[in-house]
């Protein structure tokens, strides 16, 4: 029963799911064309192939694991994720766009993703975030695309669409370094007040508290400071702030994030 309102909103009309802001035909997320196919299966909630043999991974999002044999809630939910892509790409036609050429390690093309009807393009991406069956990803090709997207995902939080009404998608606490502990090595959204911002060396530090052992740290190499400052997230500027971080988690004396990129940490809205 762990998702069974959640595969209900991905196949039933007159859900919650059906009320989810729909993407406009405008989009942020769409970048130069590298080329169309027309969709024979999907692996994941964001993996799929194409009739020509090429797996495609959708750029700029985080979905649940499906792992062989696994009944546990990550399992369900990579499960629901996948059932919601399949409702939007099922025989579609689709057109691949990129920032830049990628690929991931296991080979597949990286791209954002539109499926074409009638002429008309609606962007995946934005539609899975929107429905509440994605997160955003720490790596997202522009800010332009990243603030769509994140807005996108905090409608779908805030009216616990999809997984959101689920146990699995949780906004953690960051000074509960226990819990964030518990979830090393995977993806999450941590949100706390910023008590501190200290430089040692060549890394900058973002701690949620005053031991690092008990609360969030966020790592930021130095080098990297005038990226975060260009896009409105300069990080001595986030001291005394709240703020919401996405990424990794990582052990190292306590819970770490080492964020790379801007889009993983947000100001986060007025309680």
């Amino acid at each position: 029963m762990v998702l069974a309102v959640a595969l209900q909103t991905a196949t039933h009309a007159q859900t919650p799911l059906s009320r989810a802001p729909q993407p406009s035909a405008a989009t942020a997320c769409r970048f130069e064309s590298v080329g169309e196919g027309t969709v024979s299966g999907v692996v994941d909630g964001r993996s799929f192939v194409l009739t020509d043999g090429r797996e495609i991974r959708l750029a700029g999002l985080e979905v649940p694991t499906v792992r062989p044999g696994e009944v546990s809630s990550p399992s369900d939910a990579g499960h629901a994720s996948r059932t919601k892509l399949e409702s939007i790409l099922a025989g579609a036609t689709v057109k691949l766009s990129q920032a830049r050429p990628a690929n991931d390690r296991y080979g597949r093309t990286i791209a954002y993703v539109d499926t074409i009807s009638g002429g008309l393009q609606r962007a995946v991406a934005p539609a899975m975030v929107a429905a509440g069956f994605a997160r955003v990803g720490a790596q997202v090709e522009t800010m332009a695309c990243a603030v769509e997207l994140l807005s996108q995902e905090r409608a779908a939080r805030a009216s616990r669409l999809g997984l959101w009404a689920e146990p699995y998608y949780v906004v953690f606490e960051a000074g509960n370094g226990a819990a964030l502990l518990d979830h090393q090595g995977q993806f999450a959204i941590v949100e706390g007040k910023v008590a501190s911002v200290r430089t040692s060396g060549s890394i900058i530090y973002i701690n949620f508290g005053r031991r690092w052992s008990e609360a969030l740290t966020v790592t930021i190499q130095k080098r990297h400071e005038r990226i975060f400052s260009a896009s409105g997230i300069a990080p001595g500027s986030l001291e005394s702030r709240r703020v919401r971080v996405r990424g990794w988690i990582d052990e190292r004396g306590g819970p770490r994030i080492e964020a790379t990129r801007p889009e993983q940490i947000e100001i986060a809205e007025l309680k």
